[in-house]
């Protein structure tokens, strides 16, 4: 494995009307690019993950893996506003010296698939042979497939959508309130809302998993008129993304999140998914409540050369990292249906 640091020292304009200037892009890659470079494997990634993709989907990604680095050259991306590397509101702002904190100006997707580009430019890379990527990172695909249509050969979206609905914008304004809340939000040091991450992850959850979800692996076995599984597993996981991850990009990449629509400026979602030339693969899981298969099933009608699988999974939306197996059984379907789409590579 490979991390490196991109740092682009010119300025990006934001969709905001505010600029970046001299920001970093952490990034992993995985295996050589060959000599045709053609086995570029592209993975972006969601919310709260990393660069690395051998700690959140190594199931599908390493050595023997359907993603592996002896055959593909694999890098995946901290997106901006991030805390992994890349610049984020606990970055210093080269032009002022301090620390960005709440100054940090709001990002898109589209600003971040922008910087995602130069680096792509930077490393030479002139044709990706599969982007792929679930949730956010999912946004961030079909947002590159469109902005560049023919650079991509083949497309992999996996619970995600061609714009954030209100249902998921409702729950990340949650989330926020819940971190607002907090009473150290508006400080401006790292801890500041870690209380509020706590409470906005546990929101989070209910949208991640299901009623189901939580029936099979939350229920208590005997009775009890407190201290239940499913409060203490809330807890948990509040508390484990405090210990890793910042109120603040959290509260900023949800915005990001927020701000996904395909066809803002392009005349609608259906004329801008008509601008995507991959081969693309469509993946919903029949029990995410956060992207529906609905949200897919406009995908697949949207993008002309594409096709949708549904897999079945307990976990809702976090099926997407969970079912890696049913995923790849999936993806090497996908492949399989035209030797064309492997390149001499998959």
């Amino acid at each position: 494995m490979n991390t490196q640091i991109f740092n682009y020292k010119k300025v990006l304009a934001l969709e905001s009307g505010r600029e970046l200037f001299n920001f970093n892009l952490a990034y992993t890659t995985l295996g050589k690019l060959n000599k045709e470079g053609n086995n570029v494997i592209w993975i972006t990634h969601a919310l709260t993950a990393n660069a690395n993709p051998l700690e959140w989907w190594s199931g599908l990604v390493g050595e023997r893996k359907f993603f592996n680095p002896k055959e593909h050259f694999i890098i995946c991306v901290n997106v901006l506003g991030s805390c992994y590397g890349s610049t984020g509101p606990l970055s210093i702002n080269s032009e002022t010296e301090n620390f960005y904190y709440h100054n940090f100006p709001e990002i898109t997707i589209r600003d971040i698939v922008k910087s995602l580009d130069l680096l792509r430019v930077h490393l030479r890379i002139e044709k990706i042979h599969t982007l792929l990527g679930g949730s956010l990172g999912g946004q961030q695909a079909v947002e590159w497939a469109i902005q560049q249509p023919n650079l991509i050969k083949n497309l992999i979206l996996i619970a995600t959508n061609a714009q954030h609905s209100p249902w998921g914008i409702a729950f990340n304004e949650s989330q926020r309130l819940a971190i607002e809340t907090d009473s150290t939000w508006l400080e401006n040091r790292e801890n500041a809302g870690k209380k509020g991450l706590k409470a906005a992850r546990s929101i989070a959850l209910l949208s991640y998993r299901n009623y189901q979800t939580y029936h099979r692996t939350q229920q208590d076995e005997i009775d009890k008129s407190d201290g239940f599984k499913a409060a203490s597993y809330q807890i948990y996981q509040g508390e484990k993304l405090a210990e890793r991850f910042n109120a603040f990009s959290y509260w900023y990449l949800s915005k990001a999140m927020d701000s996904h629509n395909v066809g803002r400026g392009r005349a609608g979602v259906k004329i801008a998914l008509q601008q995507i030339k991959a081969k693309t693969l469509i993946v919903a899981i029949n029990s995410d409540i956060l992207f529906p298969i609905s949200e897919s099933q406009i995908l697949f009608k949207g993008i002309l050369n594409s096709e949708m699988e549904v897999i079945d999974s307990l976990y809702g939306h976090d099926g997407f990292l969970i079912e890696t197996d049913l995923l790849e059984e999936t993806f090497d379907n996908f492949y399989d249906k035209s030797p064309l789409l492997r390149g001499g590579i998959l």
